[in-house]
């Protein structure tokens, strides 16, 4: 299987990204502080046999370079990831997104839901708490670098060795700050998501509560949630083999246009 990384020009950005596979278009967002192949690792090897997997780097993350001193939005991240499918031509796509990329195309799906086919969101941060507290306490650079400098080495690796020394805690930060204004959407935008949706959560995710997931998918017009026991929050990689045959059925009858509960 070949697998091209390229960069293209979109929403004033050069937008890095990773394609591999065969079949119609999947759009894969990653989360926070990650990089486009990263959080999927678990699940490429499936997807690519039946999609063709685009995994973009998001601003500011890995080799798509982004200063963020000049501003962290959550509108700045949906206005990418419909820039980079125009640029590359998809005019309808299948989404997958763990968190910040969850979220992102969550939003994605209720401004512009005539361009999206299917969506899967796996931990989806959408209200204030307690991903305002958590981010606080989890996002603190200071506070990494004394207690766990092995993972502020990896983030210096990944990000800084791309972006310029020092990028990684301001993109913490940036993202930090962010958080504390987060909004949930209202009824009426999740109510413009009228295409097939899997939820996915782990049962001890401290970022999003059970609670969480159960109301959104309440309020999605069709959406299956699968929870998946004694998980936290990057179900993919915690539970690959709870999450991937419901990913696999999930995709398998938005493609061919059925309808039906994603797992039991």
């Amino acid at each position: 299987m070949t697998t091209t990384s390229a960069t293209v020009a979109a929403n004033g950005l050069e937008v890095s990204y990773v394609t591999e596979g065969h079949g119609p278009p999947l759009l894969l967002l990653h989360g926070a502080t990650s990089m486009g192949t990263h959080d999927w690792g678990a699940q490429r090897p499936l997807l690519r046999a039946q999609f063709t997997l685009y995994m973009p780097d998001a601003r500011g993350h890995q080799r798509t370079v982004y200063d963020v001193r000049e501003g962290w939005s959550r509108e700045l991240l949906v206005a990418d990831a419909l820039a980079l499918a125009d640029a590359l031509g998809l005019q309808r796509f299948h989404l997958l997104g763990l968190s910040m990329g969850a979220r992102t195309a969550l939003e994605l799906a209720a401004t512009h839901p005539e361009r999206v086919r299917s969506l899967v969101a796996v931990s989806a941060t959408l209200e204030h708490e307690p991903a305002a507290s958590v981010s606080r306490r989890l996002m603190d650079p200071a506070a990494i670098e004394r207690a766990d400098p092995a993972w502020a080495r990896d983030l210096a690796h990944r990000h800084d060795t791309y972006q310029g020394a020092g990028h990684w805690q301001r993109l913490l930060l940036a993202i930090r700050e962010d958080l504390q204004t987060l909004e949930a959407p209202t009824p009426t935008e999740l109510r413009r998501i009228r295409l097939p949706v899997l939820l996915a959560c782990g049962d001890r995710d401290p970022w999003v509560p059970l609670e969480q997931a159960v109301r959104l998918a309440r309020q999605l017009p069709d959406a299956d949630l699968l929870v998946v026991p004694d998980c936290g929050h990057v179900v993919e990689a915690e539970r690959p083999s709870v999450f991937n045959p419901a990913l696999l059925a999930f995709l398998g009858r938005a493609a061919s246009g059925e309808s039906g509960p994603a797992a039991e």
